[in-house]
């Protein structure tokens, strides 16, 4: 037996596994169950071993059968992968709007905003991503990040500007002491969000008329807000953060305001990215309007003391 439909058998092989039978497996690739149990046979036959055990309630896989799976779960996802390919050729409507965000904005200020856009537009499916890797890819129709590329090909829409503030945990501040004003954090270890402008970190801050400056060498200084928050949280310093990555620690107090009557900078800006080739899609529109109308309130500090 030739080898050259073995792919397309093996993908077969992983529908009846995953769905657990040769009735499920026929209906979710629309062809009759003799064509599965055919193949699946063929695919024993080109092999030289089974690969399952039928019984007349179930299917399970042998023990070659195990080590064949992965394989056929690759060819499987490449099927699926052609097959949506194909359907988004020929009609971009039916398939799911790809929509990939920065995993810490994602998580927090995005995913609780997935269930609320599928209630309002129940026609626009959706393929969420929270991989940073994937921002830099180009297989998505919606990216949510800062600091998009200066690129003619994309289309930028700002979403807003996270407050940011200084926090700390109780035990950091009860072992170095509490910051009275805004000179006195050079005696402390900062964790700022930006490296860009190392060796020296310069911090404005304002209070009403009052305005300061502050240059400051930080202990930490990476563009993951993330890992900010996480160092701070460890009590390795005073955070430099977006408000909504410390709203949970404030309200539970793991964290402590530093300086809660000054403002500082606002983090960086968030934005929504992409094709101007997708200018004229209304699924896009929808979304990128969506965003705009509830990520900014999402963003807005509701009040630190």
């Amino acid at each position: 037996m030739s080898l050259i439909w073995v792919p397309a058998q093996l993908a077969m092989l992983a529908k009846v596994v995953d769905l657990k039978g040769f009735s499920a497996a026929a209906r979710a690739l629309g062809v009759p169950k003799a064509a599965i149990s055919r193949a699946v046979a063929d695919l024993e036959r080109s092999l030289g071993v089974r690969v399952l055990e039928r019984t007349t309630r179930r299917v399970s896989l042998t023990v070659a059968g195990r080590l064949v799976y992965p394989h056929a779960r690759r060819a499987a996802d490449e099927a699926d992968a052609a097959r949506a390919a194909i359907v988004g050729l020929q009609n971009p409507q039916a398939r799911p709007l790809r929509v990939v965000a920065d995993p810490t904005y994602g998580r927090i200020l995005l995913s609780p905003l997935v269930p609320r856009f599928l209630a309002a537009f129940a026609h626009v499916p959706l393929e969420v991503a929270l991989d940073a890797q994937r921002l830099i890819d180009s297989n998505w129709d919606v990216a949510i990040r800062t600091r998009p590329p200066q690129d003619d090909a994309l289309v930028r829409r700002l979403l807003g500007a996270p407050p940011a503030l200084l926090c700390a945990t109780p035990a950091y501040l009860q072992q170095r002491g509490t910051p009275a004003r805004p000179d006195e954090l050079r005696a402390h270890d900062l964790l700022t969000p930006d490296a860009a402008e190392l060796p020296e970190f310069r911090l404005q801050l304002s209070r009403g008329s009052q305005r300061a400056e502050v240059p400051l060498v930080p202990k930490l200084a990476v563009d993951d807000p993330a890992v900010v928050h996480a160092a701070t949280a460890a009590g390795l310093g005073i955070g430099l953060l977006p408000e909504f990555l410390c709203r949970q620690g404030l309200a539970t107090g793991r964290l402590s305001a530093v300086l809660a009557d000054w403002t500082v900078p606002a983090a960086a800006p968030l934005y929504a990215v992409y094709p101007a080739t997708l200018e004229s899609d209304a699924r896009v529109q929808q979304f990128v309007d969506f965003l705009a109308a509830s990520i900014v309130p999402a963003l807005a500090a509701p009040g630190v003391g």
